[in-house]
């Protein structure tokens, strides 16, 4: 499928907060508050598009906030041009506002055995490298998109760098761009690995084992120590701590065969834990939620509970959180498009049919 190509608006300095509507927040964390919506352009049209904005960011991380943010624009204002990535459009006072390319990222869309996917994005990294920049953030796969067209997508330019491929720190940059993406590859079309890659894959550059010596340790101890802050695309400790125990004490019971958790955006824009079960006897989800106040006595919040006929699973028995993560966001349109077989779209409806949240709004007057 031919790459989208979308009619975007010339990029807009001195931009108006107000002219963005918000309709979805998307991440929020100690740096920025990144939200989807519509941007009123000066062509009076309308278009979709995220906001980042890091108007009420602490004064201790302000300083960094704009630092990272003054990166992403100057990034994606070289490379918008390329077609690779979401356009910027406009840029105003502690914001930014790029355009939106429909997709999933790469955790959820699991491209396994999609060699289509990995050539296109071989080539939107080379064309970014073309523009004379490093992503430097490629390891997340949340910086990948995999597009309803089909075609790779970069996003989050926030540690981004410009290069030269004529210096030894430039191809060392972009070297590590393309064994971040390769390890992505590994994951999902490991068959398809080529000799060459391999090496790079066991290849480090010294730049890379230096990091991971020194740097990265460092860069732990400062997020997480210091700053208590974990890179968990705005989750944060709900999802990564309260959600396991959650989890644990409902297989616990009897009836119980498995459970899966998921997280999304609640109306007041906090993280909600929603709990997919799976039976082995007959239950119903009071009788489960008398059980967790039992085992858990500081008795966490889970906001939603939902019994299924069957967890879905991939042909390796591991359960499909990309699916079961769109039913808990309320984002269903594109779970035909990635359940794969009847089966699993005949169980997919079925849940969707019995989901407990009803809205992936989070909707609040621009300010």
């Amino acid at each position: 499928m031919a790459r989208q190509s979308d009619f975007f608006p010339p990029l807009e300095y001195k931009a108006d907060f107000s002219r963005f509507t918000v309709d979805t927040v998307l991440k929020r964390d100690v740096f920025s508050t990144v939200e989807r919506g519509t941007w009123q352009a000066q062509d009076g049209k309308s278009y979709p598009a995220v906001r980042r904005r890091w108007n009420e960011v602490s004064l201790w991380f302000a300083p960094l906030a704009a630092i990272l943010a003054g990166r992403e624009i100057h990034g994606l204002a070289k490379v918008t041009y390329t077609g690779v990535t979401t356009p910027l459009l406009a840029v105003g006072s502690r914001f930014l506002v790029r355009g939106w390319i429909e997709g999933v990222p790469l955790q959820i869309a699991r491209p396994h055995g999609d060699m289509h996917f990995f050539h296109s994005a071989r080539a939107a990294l080379r064309a970014v490298h073309r523009a004379g920049f490093s992503h430097n953030d490629l390891a997340k796969q949340q910086n990948w998109l995999r597009g309803a067209d089909g075609e790779a997508w970069l996003t989050d330019f926030q540690l981004a760098l410009p290069i030269s491929r004529k210096s030894r720190l430039g191809r060392v940059l972009a070297y590590e761009d393309v064994r971040h993406l390769l390890k992505h590859k590994r994951t999902y079309c490991p068959d398809r690995l080529t000799p060459r890659e391999l090496r790079m894959l066991d290849e480090k550059s010294i730049f890379a084992r230096v990091w991971m010596a020194t740097g990265k340790k460092v860069y732990r101890f400062v997020t997480r120590r210091l700053m208590s802050y974990s890179d968990t695309e705005g989750r944060g400790p709900r999802v990564t701590q309260v959600a396991p125990r959650i989890a644990a004490a409902l297989e616990a019971h009897p009836s119980v065969a498995a459970v899966h958790m998921s997280d999304f955006q609640t109306l007041g824009g906090k993280v909600g834990l929603y709990a997919f079960v799976q039976l082995s006897a007959p239950v119903d989800a009071e009788a489960l939620r008398a059980h967790l106040a039992l085992m858990l006595p500081d008795r966490p919040h889970l906001d939603h509970l939902q019994i299924v006929p069957r967890l879905p699973r991939a042909a390796s028995g591991e359960v499909r959180d990309d699916l079961l993560l769109l039913v808990a966001r309320n984002q269903i349109e594109m779970i035909d498009a990635l359940a794969g077989s009847e089966d699993m779209r005949a169980l997919l409806a079925d849940i969707c049919r019995q989901r407990m949240n009803l809205t992936d709004r989070i909707t609040r007057p621009a300010a």
